[in-house]
C-alpha cells in the first residue's frame, strides 16, 4: 500500500498532528502498535474499575486545547490539595512552605539552613543539587527534594541540569517558610489553581472530538524504516510507501527502526535517558479510601513516589462504593530493581497498609503494569544528544512530535500543541 502522509504513533500528540491536517483537508494515516489508541493516555479495566496508564489531570491554559477538550466530553474540576509523606508524618504540598506536623527540631533546623543558603544568580548554578541548596538550603535540600530525586528521576541532583524546572517548584520566602511551620492555614500555593478531568471513560476522552473520522491503524508494529525507499515494514509482514512521515515514536527507537542509521545518531539516541514505571493499581471495597486527589512519597525505603485516586478523578472510574489508588514506581538504567513485579506489588501494598492509607481486607483488585517510557531525564549532555538526533531527523525529512519525540518534559496539553504544530511544518514543507 502506498500512503502520501504517515503518522507513527495514536498517542496524542500523533492524534492531534492528523485531526490539524484534516483541519486544512489534508488525508493523512496512523499505525499504532497498540490495539488502541490513546498512548500514555490510553487506560484499561479490571473488575469495572477503571485505570488510566500513568496519571494524568489537566490544567491546560491555552484556549485551543481547552476547546477541544471541553468539546470532547463534559468534566469534573478539582482544587488541587495534594499532600506528602515523610517519615511518618503527612504534610501539605509543596513541603517548602507547609512544615507545621514536623518535630520543632526539624523546623528550626530547615529554618536556620533557609537563612543560611548561598545567595548565587541563576546563571552561577551548575546542576540540580546545587539549585536546590540555593533555594531551600542544605537540610530541606537533603531531607525532602535530593530522595525524592533520586526516586523520580533515578538520578542524584548532582547529575542533573535546571532548565527543566521552570515554574515546577515552588520558591517561598522566609516569611512563608516561617508561616508554614507556626500553622497548618496556609495558602495554596500549587503552580495551577484547578484542574480537569473527565466525567466518564478515563482521560483518553478528552481525545474524543480529535479521533472522529481519523484513519487509525491499530496493530501495526513498525520494524523497520528505509527512508532511502520511503518505505516502513511492520511486523505482520505488510509494508507501507509514504512521501512525508511525522514521528511520535520515542527518538532512541526510532533510531533503531531507521536502517544504516549514522553511528554518531544512534550514540546520541543512546545516551538520551528517561524513566521507565511501574504502575501500581489498587481497587477497595469502600468508597472513602483515598483521602486525597494525589500525594507524593519521600521516604526512600517505600518504592512509590507519587500515589493518585482514579476514583476521586471520577466516580466512573469504579464501581459504586468503591474506591481505587495507583502508585508510580520509577526506574532507569542508572538505577534498576531487583525485585519481581510479582514482589514490588506487594510491597507497595505491605507500604501503604503501614502508612495507614488502607487494610488489607479493603483491598479486591490489585495489578502492576511497566511502562518502558515514564519521563525525560534532564541530565547535563541532554541538549547536545538531543540536537544530534533531531537533526537527523529533520534531514532525513522525519517531522518529531510530542514528549518522547521532542525529547521534552511535555504534558498532555503540550503534547497537543507539539502535534498541532508538526501538523503546521508538514503544511509548511508541502506548499513550496
Amino acid at each position: 500500500m502506498s500512503k502520501d502522509i504517515v503518522i507513527l504513533g495514536a498517542g496524542i500528540s500523533g492524534i492531534s498532528a492528523s485531526y490539524h491536517l484534516k483541519e486544512k483537508n489534508i488525508s493523512s494515516v496512523i499505525f499504532e502498535k497498540n490495539s488502541s489508541w490513546g498512548g500514555l493516555l490510553d487506560n484499561f479495566k479490571i473488575n469495572g474499575f477503571r485505570f488510566d496508564r500513568f496519571v494524568h489531570l489537566s490544567f491546560a491554559t491555552d484556549e485551543h486545547v481547552k476547546e477541544i477538550f471541553t468539546k470532547s466530553s463534559d468534566y469534573h474540576t478539582h482544587v488541587p490539595d495534594p499532600f506528602n509523606y515523610y517519615s511518618g508524618y503527612w504534610i501539605k504540598h509543596p513541603a517548602q512552605n507547609n512544615l507545621y506536623p514536623l518535630p520543632e527540631e526539624k523546623k528550626k533546623r530547615i529554618i536556620d539552613d533557609f537563612k543560611r543558603r548561598e545567595k548565587k544568580e541563576i546563571s552561577e548554578i551548575k546542576n540540580y543539587e546545587e539549585w536546590l541548596r540555593v533555594q531551600f538550603g542544605d537540610y530541606f535540600s537533603e531531607n525532602f527534594p535530593m530522595p525524592y530525586t533520586r526516586k523520580y528521576w533515578t538520578l542524584e541532583a548532582r547529575d542533573m541540569e535546571t532548565k527543566w524546572i521552570g515554574k515546577r517548584m515552588y520558591r517561598p520566602t522566609l516569611e512563608e517558610v516561617k508561616k508554614g511551620c507556626e500553622t497548618a492555614e496556609t495558602p495554596v500555593t500549587y503552580y495551577a489553581k484547578e484542574m480537569r478531568y473527565p466525567k466518564k471513560g478515563g482521560y483518553k476522552s478528552f481525545l474524543t472530538s480529535m479521533v472522529g473520522g481519523l484513519n487509525i491503524r491499530l496493530n501495526k508494529k513498525v520494524i523497520k524504516i528505509n527512508l532511502e525507499k520511503h518505505k516502513i515494514y511492520f511486523s505482520d509482514g505488510t509494508q507501507c510507501k509514504y512521501k512525508k512521515l511525522i514521528s511520535s515514536l520515542p527518538l532512541p527507537e526510532i533510531c533503531k527502526l531507521i536502517e544504516n542509521t549514522p553511528e554518531e545518531v544512534s550514540s546520541a539516541s543512546e545516551k538520551l535517558l528517561c524513566t521507565s514505571g511501574y504502575l501500581v493499581s489498587l481497587g477497595f471495597n469502600r468508597p472513602d479510601i483515598a483521602k486525597n486527589l494525589w500525594f507524593y512519597i519521600y521516604d526512600e525505603d517505600i518504592l512509590s513516589a507519587r500515589v493518585y485516586s482514579p476514583s476521586l478523578k471520577s466516580s466512573d472510574n469504579a464501581p459504586e462504593g468503591c474506591s481505587s489508588l495507583q502508585a508510580e514506581i520509577y526506574f532507569s538504567k542508572y538505577k534498576r530493581i531487583s525485585l519481581s513485579e510479582e514482589e514490588i506489588l506487594q510491597h507497595t501494598i505491605d507500604k501503604l497498609i503501614k502508612m495507614k492509607v488502607f487494610e488489607e481486607k479493603d483491598l479486591v483488585v490489585k495489578s502492576i503494569k511497566k511502562e518502558d517510557y515514564a519521563n525525560v531525564v534532564f541530565d547535563h549532555r541532554i541538549y547536545e544528544n538531543r540536537k544530534i538526533v533531531l537533526d537527523f531527523l529533520k534531514k532525513m525529512g522525519i517531522i518529531s512530535v510530542g514528549r518522547f519525540g521532542e525529547w521534552k518534559y511535555l504534558w498532555s496539553d503540550q503534547s497537543l500543541i507539539s502535534g498541532q504544530m508538526g501538523a503546521d511544518k508538514l503544511i509548511k514543507e508541502m506548499s513550496k
